[in-house]
């Protein structure tokens, strides 16, 4: 059954795997375990909306049995088997409202494969029709494309290029087995055609004009907007579905340097991916500029408190050889400005020093044990926040 995986998808998985681990192991530890909160919070989201999908499919829908649809019961079975399925899915029709699609979903174990009723009124003229969408959504399944691997994955799949690549390999995987499911390369493709053509003219679809208009695909915008998307291109995949080794037309290489700035947003789309990736660059700027401006400060404090070692130790040695605090710098023999621009200040009344330069002021209170050492303390002045204080001042402060 190997051949029924579209050999990119195994080395793209395998990628993403080992980056969506990496990257949840840089978020846990970087958030000291926050991360495992929101992923809690995210999996309750989940199965609440995950339960609301599941009760609409039980309440809504007709479940495909012996006695209900016993035609497409027995197509669906048929399929399981070709595809050596030992737990099988349920499987339920759903009122497309229009829509021509098929998908599976799980819930708490259990497996569901949904028909949407337009696609099976659809092929009611195709008797192989409905193999394909069979067997396409139970390939998904089978693959364990919903598991728990997909949320490993799942920070590594909003990576430009890396995510969107994935998921279109995932699709012609499951187009292979939907392949699998009908009884002819040509059956298959005229099923899939009628997600392009529709319910009524995809009989009258001429199926080799239309394979023509995959070389399409080669121009920069059409390139761009299959490289952003989860799906190829439908002409691109009935091409490879009438002939799995098909050399479908290059896409535009000049395509890429665009899209490797648009991260992968599936069905939301590149609209949505471009507005998401705008607003995780503001937030990071919104992060890093004020982180940046407190490192710098910090950085330039750190000399001021180094270079103001001197001084605080002659101040030290002037009370403990007069017992009392200076009138002033000068009378300390302590000059009021340093080499690195800081400008001091002595309150001769308690002896505290405030060391000043363009970023803020740091102040330094002397404080004397039982023994009669003078040991100092070190506290943000004006215009410096206490997070800006310099790990030389934090020290002092221990």
């Amino acid at each position: 059954m190997n051949e029924l995986v579209y050999p990119r998808e195994r080395s793209l998985g395998a990628i993403t795997l080992v980056l969506g681990i990496l990257i949840w192991i840089a978020l846990i530890v970087g958030t000291f375990g926050g991360a495992l909160v929101i992923l809690l919070l995210g999996y309750i989201a989940y199965l609440f909306a995950q339960s609301a999908l599941i009760a609409h499919i039980k309440g809504n829908g007709v479940e495909l049995t012996e006695t209900q649809f016993p035609d497409l019961y027995a197509q669906f079975n048929d399929c399981c088997a070709r595809l050596q399925l030992i737990i099988r899915p349920q499987a339920n029709i759903l009122n497309g409202n229009g829509g021509l699609n098929a998908f599976a979903t799980q819930f708490l174990g259990t497996q569901y494969v949904v028909l949407m009723s337009d696609v099976v009124d659809a092929m009611d003229q195709h008797t192989d029709g409905v193999r394909f969408y069979i067997g396409h959504e139970l390939g998904h399944l089978r693959m364990k494309h919903l598991a728990f691997g997909h949320l490993l994955r799942w920070p590594a799949l909003w990576l430009p290029l890396l995510g969107a690549a994935y998921s279109r390999a995932r699709e012609s995987t499951c187009d292979r087995h939907g392949l699998a499911c009908s009884n002819s390369p040509e059956a298959a493709a005229r099923a899939l055609v009628v997600l392009s053509a529709g319910v009524e003219r995809w009989q009258k679809l001429d199926l080799n004009a239309y394979l023509q208009q995959a070389k399409h695909g080669t121009g920069f915008w059409m390139s761009f907007h299959e490289l952003i998307a989860g799906y190829p291109w439908l002409t691109k995949r009935a091409a490879r579905i009438l002939n799995p080794d098909e050399q479908v037309p290059r896409r535009n290489i000049f395509a890429y340097l665009l899209a490797v700035f648009i991260p992968y947003a599936g069905r939301l789309g590149g609209g949505f991916a471009l507005l998401m990736m705008v607003y995780v660059i503001g937030l990071l700027a919104a992060i890093a500029i004020p982180a940046y401006h407190d490192y710098t400060v910090t950085a330039k404090l750190e000399q001021s408190v180094l270079q103001s070692q001197g001084a605080r130790q002659n101040l030290s040695e002037y009370y403990i050889a007069n017992q009392q605090t200076p009138a002033s710098l000068e009378a300390a023999g302590i000059a009021s400005s340093q080499a690195d621009g800081s400008v001091l200040q002595l309150n001769p009344t308690n002896m505290e020093l405030t060391v000043s330069n363009k970023h803020g002021a740091l102040v330094f209170i002397p404080s004397q044990d039982k023994q009669g050492h003078i040991s100092w303390s070190c506290t943000n002045g004006e215009g410096v926040k206490p997070a800006q204080l310099p790990p030389a001042c934090r020290r002092l402060n221990q």
